[in-house]
């Protein structure tokens, strides 16, 4: 009988939910000082066991099969199984964005859930490096990552943090590797730029803008943050205008820089007043994002040039740096010789993962980048939830559609672990 016909036969035969709940009981018991409580907790446990010994008793590989069907539904599992045919590889890390992907604002009050953390926890100890990815600065993401998971799994030596959306990589216990700071390796204009941007965001705006936002304390992305609830009317509009302000500054630093290196042609000066280099910004920017041109429109500030009309030396220069818009929540600029995907492989190359077959979680177009790499390297799969952006469902989607409902990431963990197992048998 092969893996598909045991496995229906499991799913028809047992109680399969009876099994599943005496598990997540077990698992996410939580501790209480109570005798009866304890009790009750043994009495389950007993209860488990019993029931996955009957299980693996009666099949081929019966603990492989018990394991599974306490730990997953049939849908999960038949998923599993159908990725396990394709691919034939079993996942050998785990890359996950946080923000909206393994917490939400809106389903679970911006924790990770208790059964994601478990999950996490599991998968780790069965041999599965993590790599958090995320555009959040390093000591607030490992600040969180330690809360939940623990000081003793975060410095395992199979545990990175790409952060800042790949400017940077910490993995504790890996002495000289523990820390690689990538954005160093950027040459000297370009690093003028975010240094020039980030001297005058805040002294440049306006008083009001200047009061409705803040800095996040990046080591070298430019991220300007709301003063309002993430999601709110106010924060959208704040950072509307934000992103605009941004966009304008990144334009004249471009310009200054190139003029300080001595390139001829590039004047943003004219007698009618118009800041031609914040005008190049608008136009280069709303060319390459729909969604920044939507803002520049709303906010009346469309630029008033085409993009033809872009210099070819700043036009270059543009091609290396990203402007970043997360609707009622921030507005960055970053370098794209430093995204998700540059962090992640370098994050895999210290814990020394060289034929990566990872699976990748996130929402935002900055995680579709390390999905589309995952993809056309055959280097792992990817799962987003269903209020992703329109782009990373599409993706997702049209691969595997592992696409999860906010805040249920543990629904895909399960594929994944259930993957592994079956890659056991």
């Amino acid at each position: 009988m092969d893996r598909y016909d045991l496995l229906y036969r499991l799913y028809e035969t047992t109680e399969t939910d009876t099994l599943r709940d005496l598990q997540n009981f077990v698992d996410l018991f939580p501790p209480v000082d109570s005798r009866v409580a304890l009790e009750y907790w043994e009495d389950a446990s007993d209860e488990l066991d019993a029931r996955k010994r009957e299980i693996a008793a009666e099949y081929d590989a019966g603990e492989i099969l018990a394991d599974i069907a306490a730990r997953a539904t049939r849908e999960q599992t038949f998923t599993a199984l159908d990725l396990a045919s394709k691919y034939e590889r079993r996942i050998n890390a785990l890359v996950l964005d946080v923000d909206e992907t393994l917490r939400s604002a809106g389903r679970t009050d911006n924790e990770i859930p208790r059964e994601t953390l478990h999950l996490l926890t599991e998968l780790h100890e069965s041999g599965l490096p993590i790599v958090i990815c995320t555009g959040q600065t390093l000591e607030n993401v490992k600040g969180f990552m330690i809360q939940g998971l623990g000081t003793e799994l975060v410095h395992s030596g199979q545990f990175s943090i790409v952060y800042e959306a790949g400017t940077g990589v910490f993995t504790p216990g890996h002495g000289s590797d523990t820390k690689r700071l990538l954005y160093e390796g950027l040459d000297e204009p370009v690093q003028a730029v975010f240094s020039r941007v980030r001297s005058r965001v805040l002294t440049a705006a306006s008083p009001e803008l200047r009061r409705s936002v803040h800095l996040q304390g990046n080591e070298f992305n430019v991220t300007l943050k709301p003063n309002f609830d993430v999601g709110t009317d106010d924060a959208a509009a704040v950072i509307d205008e934000g992103l605009v302000h941004l966009v304008d500054l990144l334009g004249r630093a471009v310009v200054e820089s190139l003029a300080e290196g001595g390139n001829v042609g590039i004047d943003a000066r004219t007698d009618d007043g118009v800041d031609r280099a914040a005008d190049w910004a608008r136009a280069y920017y709303a060319d390459a994002d729909p969604e920044v041109a939507g803002v520049l429109d709303g906010e009346d500030a469309a630029p008033e040039r085409a993009v033809d009309d872009v210099p070819g030396a700043v036009r270059e220069r543009f091609d290396r740096i990203d402007v970043a818009y997360y609707h009622a929540d921030a507005a960055e600029i970053g370098s794209l010789d430093l995204d998700k995907p540059t962090g992640v492989r370098a994050a895999l190359d210290v814990l020394e993962i060289e034929d990566p077959f990872v699976l990748v979680m996130g929402d935002s177009k900055s995680d579709l980048r390390v999905m589309e790499w995952a993809e056309r390297t055959d280097a792992g799969i990817a799962a987003a939830p269903s209020h992703a952006s329109e782009s990373v469902l599409a993706h997702v989607r049209s691969t595997d559609d592992l696409v999860y409902e906010p805040g249920d990431a543990g629904s895909v963990l399960r594929i994944a672990a259930v993957l592994n197992r079956l890659e056991e048998w």
